[in-house]
């Protein structure tokens, strides 16, 4: 484990965006699948991608692979929290989506396409 690892480090911040473009291009990627069960659970599945690039980057800096001083407790937090900033994004869009959806329909319903000759 790393000495001296500050919280607010520059590369803290490399470790959320890192992990916050994986997750979302892992789930675009799933969800434009031509397979069913990828585009049901393509945000889990980015999650768990971006998880396992996160945590091989720590075992590769454990074994000082990359020149690092070792694995980070905080790296792995950072990663944790690119992860989970990118399931919120995620689902706040497909909730706005939902939303955006439901009033056209209710709004063509209103409209249901008949001229009123009143």
């Amino acid at each position: 484990m790393e000495l001296g690892d500050e919280w607010f480090a520059l590369d803290k911040l490399q470790h959320v965006l890192a992990c916050l473009l994986i997750t979302l291009a892992a789930a675009a990627l799933a969800g434009r699948s031509s397979r069913p069960f990828l585009r049901r659970h393509a945000l889990p599945l980015g999650c768990a991608a971006s998880l396992a690039v996160g945590a091989a980057k720590e075992v590769a800096d454990e074994a000082r692979l990359f020149g690092s001083s070792g694995a980070s407790l905080r790296d792995a937090a950072a990663d944790l929290f690119g992860v989970a900033l990118a399931a919120a994004l995620v689902s706040l869009v497909a909730r706005l989506r939902r939303r955006r959806r439901r009033e056209k329909a209710r709004d063509a319903d209103a409209t249901d396409g008949s001229i009123s000759m009143v």
